[in-house]
């Protein structure tokens, strides 16, 4: 009978942390939906893509609609490289080579957006605990002052008790 009480609690457990997980994500995805900046970044990441695809569409003879310049474009900035729509142009393939150094500073971007985010989130429980740790800080300075001191009345007693004890044996 324990065994099976064992058990479900694990998996109840278990069950409350998939629940806190998705409401961390939920809240997360929220974050990140009203953030300006991430909007901006998709924006450009999208009109980059227009762009460039539709140049490479006009650049390139290999690629032979505006969609599948995009499609190149999209592919080439994302970094997957299917490889089925490709430039074989010289200045297609440099087109594409700029494109993916702007695939690199978009998801740089993006990534550091993300860690502004949940570091964010988290700067509330940080600020309580520097407060706690400043407190405990200047309470151990206090407390260092006290016992210093406390040490220099001890060292001016003994001081006073040794020439006391020398005057006393003469």
């Amino acid at each position: 009978m324990t065994n099976k009480t064992t058990h479900r609690s694990t998996y109840r457990n278990w069950l409350a942390e998939c629940q806190n997980a998705i409401n961390w994500g939920n809240q997360l995805k929220g974050d990140l939906c009203k953030s300006k900046k991430l909007g901006y970044l998709v924006l450009l990441a999208v009109m980059a893509t227009l762009v460039v695809g539709l140049m490479l569409f006009f650049i390139d003879p290999n690629i032979k609609s505006p969609l599948d310049g995009i499609w190149s474009a999209w592919v080439t900035m994302t970094h997957v490289g299917f490889g089925d729509v490709v430039p074989v142009s010289f200045l297609g393939r440099l087109l594409a080579a700029g494109l993916i150094l702007l695939g690199l500073v978009f998801f740089s971007l993006f990534t550091a957006l993300v860690s502004v985010m949940l570091i964010g989130r988290n700067i509330d429980a940080l600020g309580g605990s520097v407060r706690w740790i400043e407190q405990e800080t200047s309470s151990i300075h206090g407390g260092e002052k006290q016992i210093l001191a406390e040490l220099a009345r001890l060292h001016e007693r003994m001081e006073a008790l040794g020439k006391q004890l020398l005057s006393n044996t003469d």
